[in-house]
């Protein structure tokens, strides 16, 4: 199993770098951050200052979306890097939630997001692709690598990640919706005729080392209110109960009064008190080690290629340090 980091870019952008190169040093493969234009400091300049202080880490958005970024800038950035610092990127794409709300637009819809992907893939990898109905070639790219991961919770998205991503990003740590989940991408790939097992899977959620859970549940809780937008949505979409979409997942949003992005994956989140402590317990790895190598062997066993750990908390440094000390060994294959 990979293991990754996500930070927001926020200022000072040298304590990102700082960061990104601890994790680094202790065995992490990838360094994600999230990417809302108006809210966080821009990722692309951060990722070139990463990649040119690390050796290693492969760097990328968790994630980017095709509308706040066109697709063919969005390919040439990736591509750029990749010619910088040889093909060490990879591209986290969906719908696009704090993003395109704060800019005023709603999130993309599936089929604008399904055909960035494959103009995106093709583009940063030299071959040429339909853009606006004019088709398009970056000449200057050799041998590029781009694989494009989609982030999904609903079933249409699901679907589509089956069918045309390199890889699934799932944000929750639960087991049983893990699951549920990758039974629904992989599926779809089947059916539509691709192999499952080339799809990377990796899930992504907060944690936190320490043996005081009351507290760490504090620092995490945020995570719920962010998982809670996405699932608003599908409530939306799908309605209560529809069998679309698992109860265990859009049970715990109905004492949601609202959401105020400024205080988007911040730990003091004010709009975050709906939720309870069993969905931070479910959503997020908490508690002394042990209980991490618990939960993430059970990820593992159901096909998990890479936990993806958010740190928007105070003990980012010490979390980092007992991953690498303690736990990263443990998935050493």
């Amino acid at each position: 199993m990979d293991f990754g980091v996500v930070l927001q870019a926020d200022p000072p952008s040298a304590a990102v770098v700082s960061l990104m190169r601890r994790a680094e040093r202790n065995g992490f493969r990838y360094g994600w951050t999230f990417d809302s234009t108006v809210l966080w400091q821009e990722p692309f300049v951060l990722y070139s200052r990463i990649l040119e202080h690390t050796e290693r880490l492969i760097v990328g958005p968790m994630v980017t979306n095709p509308s706040t970024r066109a697709p063919e800038v969005t390919a040439s950035t990736f591509a750029t890097l990749n010619e910088m610092y040889g093909n060490r990127t990879v591209c986290g794409i969906g719908r696009g939630d704090s993003a395109m709300r704060v800019a005023g637009r709603p999130p993309n819809t599936l089929a604008r997001l399904g055909e960035a992907i494959g103009v995106i893939r093709d583009l940063a990898e030299g071959r040429a692709a339909d853009v606006g109905g004019h088709r398009i070639r970056i000449p200057w790219i050799k041998d590029g690598k781009l694989p494009v991961w989609m982030a999904a919770y609903g079933p249409k998205a699901l679907t589509m990640t089956g069918q045309l991503a390199d890889g699934f990003i799932l944000q929750l740590a639960d087991p049983f919706l893990t699951e549920w989940m990758i039974k629904a991408v992989r599926k779809a790939a089947v059916d539509a005729g691709r192999d499952p097992d080339e799809i990377t899977i990796c899930v992504a959620a907060p944690a936190y080392v320490g043996d005081d859970i009351e507290h760490a549940r504090d620092q995490c809780r945020w995570f719920g209110g962010m998982v809670g937008n996405h699932v608003a949505d599908l409530v939306a979409r799908y309605g209560e109960h529809s069998g679309m979409v698992p109860d265990e997942l859009t049970d715990y949003i109905k004492a949601r009064q609202g959401y105020d992005y400024s205080h988007h994956g911040r730990a003091d989140n004010p709009d975050t008190t709906f939720v309870p402590d069993a969905i931070v317990d479910r959503f997020c790895l908490l508690g002394p080690v042990a209980a991490h190598l618990d939960k993430l062997q059970r990820l593992r066993a159901l096909g998990v290629d890479q936990f993806a750990l958010y740190a928007m908390h105070d003990a980012k440094e010490s979390t980092l340090d007992a991953y690498g000390a303690e736990i990263l060994p443990a998935f050493a294959d």
